[in-house]
């Protein structure tokens, strides 16, 4: 964790507290991930992650360094949380049925009907 002066706001107190919190996460020096983990989070969260291979994650909402720190470590096990979910199963394709065509192609003739029924009757007529 590193600590700095936050931006932006707050006057006297923001010049002079260290209240930003920045959270360094070093994938591939993990002891607690296997390699296979290590693998789909370096796919999953490659936008994310440095030259290093750290993900690196910033607080600086609060005016505390205590709720910042709670806040970036927070963020840092929401994304590793979602980058470790396993995948959805494929989607399997499907047919509409027999009846739900002929109600769709129904809709459609209607729509068509009240179309023509708003047109000016041609000129021959």
């Amino acid at each position: 964790m590193r600590f700095s002066r936050s931006g932006g706001p707050g006057g006297q107190h923001v010049n002079t507290s260290a209240t930003r919190v920045e959270v360094l996460f070093d994938v591939e020096a993990s002891a607690a991930l296997t390699n296979a983990e290590k693998g789909r989070i370096r796919r999953r969260l490659a936008g994310r992650l440095d030259a290093g291979g750290r993900l690196r994650v910033v607080a600086q909402d609060e005016r505390s360094q205590t709720r910042n720190r709670a806040l970036a470590t927070e963020r840092l096990a929401a994304l590793l949380r979602e980058a470790l979910a396993p995948p959805p199963p494929p989607r399997r394709p499907t047919r509409p049925t027999r009846a739900a065509e002929e109600r769709r192609l129904q809709g459609k003739r209607r729509t068509g009907v009240r179309k023509r029924g708003r047109q000016d009757p041609p000129l021959g007529e």
